[in-house]
């Protein structure tokens, strides 16, 4: 199993999530609002902190591994290597 980083900014996430198809569609205050048109439309927010906590990355993945239908391990294989 693939380990989450423990030091991945907020802002880092979102260019990484860029590979399938998010985009920052918008931030207000702490927090930014990704979107992506791939298998449909789908929002996720992701804090805009120093270092994202390993639960709160590992539910942001676990979304967005559920909405494009693949497995969650194959999710962090292709954002971490």
């Amino acid at each position: 199993m693939t380990r989450l980083p423990r030091d991945l900014s907020g802002r880092e996430l979102a260019k990484l999530l860029r590979a399938f198809g998010y985009e920052v569609t918008r931030q207000t205050g702490g927090h930014m609002r990704l979107t992506t048109e791939v298998r449909g439309e789908h929002h996720i927010t992701i804090p805009d902190h120093g270092c994202l906590r390993v639960g709160t990355l590992a539910l942001i993945l676990a979304e967005v591994a559920d909405h494009l239908d693949i497995d969650r391990e194959i999710l962090r294989r292709k954002l971490f290597g």
